[in-house]
């Protein structure tokens, strides 16, 4: 037997998955214990053929299953690594582990293992999941399991830690290629993790590690997580997946990852927050519990349904006050607002060329500065798209009108400043004979939609202190 470590596995119904890990673990002489909660299948026979020491113990949640596990398995050896039914250990690091002495880590109490995720046979390799360092190896006697996390369960070990980069192990749950039992599964997460929020809003239930940003993974995981909590309720879901998609490249994770992102970082933390009122509302917070006086669905698909009524409707607008099939002279003459916005910001951005001693002139659809040549804006350059994306949030979003007319029209004129800002700049600097992996465009919306986010961001969360202030001075019935 290998005297430096042992393996302990949780399992519920893992005949599946458990013969996978168990090979990909054999042939390292390490003890292996198993904790079920109560499998029906064959789980438990599989794990005693392996000569596994098998206990049994009903789930509550899974910090307790560790804790269970920790306290009561004769552990016999100084270190011990803690996996999931449904992870298996990789051959890199099954030889890490086969090389691994005891001596040549004194004072490391606990070592991360890197991990790929799976789902549906898609590896997760974007959207914040790699690489993704899981604490898995601890010092028995040493760590523990965090009993202040409800549902997203970690190892805590004081003092030094190192990280495995290059050891990984993969985790790939073959149930959830049935979507039902996803939904299922993250639908009783859910519950869990409502309850822990609200526990934490009524400060009954405190982190157990400092939160830092340049700390262990699981450090920078605490800082996250208490600006998570700080995000105004139904925003973050749509902030969160918007920035896995776009900042964390998810949108490159294919068709298959695209669906797991907006479920495990839209739909799924949605559902937490719609339970997090349910809580609240439960503990006779009503409406001064919530971000406002709509329901959250409501306020969602009214966003959609604004955003894609202005988007089109300008797209649509568009094309029947340009010459050709459906043109429709009298709206291109009279109505046009789309030639109009265009016609003030030339107007504006000349305006400003040659306050700066530039000369600079312009013919409703071309911009001149002599000396520097000229750009042409064409319709992708008026910010439209960007701003029906803030005036359909703006007026979907449930608060007095006076404060939306005020931060609409502030916000509105506030994009097209940008936007004229990027003309000048455009007109004085852009060579448009260069090669650009990326051009002017993205980068201008990339950039707006951070500004637009946060300012978002900010506008709710002003809105929506003083009710969750009030939410924090009452009790909650759970």
């Amino acid at each position: 037997m290998n005297p430096a470590y042992s393996f302990i596995i949780i399992t519920h119904n893992e005949a599946q998955h458990l013969p996978r890990l168990l090979d990909s673990v054999g042939g390292l002489d390490a003890p292996v214990f198993i904790l079920d909660s109560c499998s029906d299948d064959d789980t438990v026979a599989i794990a005693k053929k392996a000569g596994a020491t098998v206990l049994q113990h009903a789930f509550e949640n899974h910090p307790k299953q560790w804790d269970f596990a920790l306290k009561n398995f004769d552990i016999k050896t100084p270190w011990i690594i803690c996996l999931d039914a449904d992870q298996v250990v990789t051959p890199e690091l099954k030889e890490k582990l086969a090389n691994f002495r005891d001596q040549d880590y004194q004072g490391v109490n606990g070592i991360y293992f890197n991990r790929k995720n799976f789902f549906k046979g898609s590896w997760i390799k974007h959207g914040g999941y790699y690489p993704f360092y899981l604490l898995k190896m601890i010092r028995f006697g040493v760590g523990y399991s965090d009993l202040n996390e409800n549902m997203d369960h970690r190892f805590i070990v004081p003092d030094k830690t190192e990280v495995w980069k290059d050891g990984h192990i993969l985790e790939e749950n073959l149930k959830e290629n049935h979507i039902s039992f996803w939904i299922a599964k993250h639908n009783r997460y859910s519950d869990l993790l409502a309850q822990e929020e609200v526990e934490r809003m009524q400060k009954t239930r405190q982190q157990t590690l400092k939160p830092s940003i340049f700390g262990s993974p699981d450090e920078r995981t605490a800082w996250l997580k208490q600006l998570w909590w700080q995000l105004p309720r139904y925003v973050r879901p749509m902030l969160y997946f918007t920035y896995r998609m776009i900042f964390q490249l998810g949108i490159l994770d294919g068709r298959t990852g695209v669906i797991f992102h907006f479920l495990q970082g839209f739909w799924f933390r949605l559902i937490v927050d719609v339970k997090i009122d349910e809580i609240l509302r439960n503990g006779q917070q009503g409406r001064a519990a919530t971000t406002g006086h709509i329901s959250p669905v409501k306020f969602i698909f009214r966003f959609l349904a604004l955003f894609l009524i202005f988007y089109y409707f300008n797209i649509l607008f568009f094309g029947i006050t340009n010459p050709g099939k459906h043109y429709y002279p009298f709206l291109a003459n009279h109505l046009n607002y789309i030639r109009g916005l265009r016609w003030l910001l030339l107007s504006i951005s000349a305006q400003v060329l040659n306050w700066f001693g530039f000369s600079a002139i312009h013919n409703g659809t071309e911009l001149l500065v002599a000396g520097k040549g000229a750009i042409v804006l064409v319709y992708s350059c008026l910010g439209l798209g960007l701003m029906s994306f803030f005036a359909a949030f703006v007026i979907a979003y449930p608060t007095k009108t006076k404060q939306k007319v005020i931060f609409l029209v502030t916000g509105i004129l506030a994009i097209q400043l940008l936007n004229i800002l990027r003309f000048v700049l455009l007109a004085l600097f852009w060579n448009k004979n260069s090669s650009r992996i990326v051009d002017h465009h993205t980068v201008f919306n990339i950039i707006l939609y951070i500004i637009i986010m946060a300012s978002l961001y900010f506008w709710v969360k002003q809105g929506d202190n003083h009710l969750n202030k009030h939410a924090q001075n009452q009790p909650v019935n759970l």
